[in-house]
């Protein structure tokens, strides 16, 4: 009765939405790391299984640390050019995203030295790249 009551109240229901908004982005862009697309993950052994599952928290921790940084440095961008960026939109922001990520090839995971840190943002001032 308590949990049925508390989903009756609008704030808490809000809350709940947003919780449940927030977990599905993240299995959302889970599935996208696991199964790289089309196909799916499947293991012999639970312990490769094991393996596997460890690995993906391990890119997806990684993948929303890296989008994380991105979102943080373009907002800072827009606001150093004078654009008026709220805090409630930023608050609004994912680190979720996923459409940006290709997940097909061979990747390494040695980390290289990357002369003076990420690479830059794109210049709002240079010509739009259709290709």
């Amino acid at each position: 009765m308590h949990i049925l009551r508390l989903a009756d109240e609008p704030g808490c229901r809000r809350q709940i939405k947003v919780r449940a908004k927030l977990q599905e982005g993240r299995h959302a862009l889970a599935r996208k790391i696991l199964t790289a697309g089309p196909g799916s993950s499947t293991s012999a052994t639970r312990a490769a299984l094991e393996d596997q599952i460890g690995a993906l928290g391990l890119v997806l921790n990684a993948l929303v640390l890296f989008n994380t940084r991105c979102m943080d440095a373009a907002v800072a961008q827009l606001r150093a050019d004078g654009f008026e960026v709220r805090d409630e939109d930023v608050a609004r922001l994912s680190p979720f995203a996923r459409h940006h990520v290709n997940m097909l090839g061979r990747y390494s995971f040695q980390l290289p030295d990357l002369p003076g840190g990420p690479c830059p943002l794109r210049d709002k001032n240079a010509a739009a790249d259709d290709g």
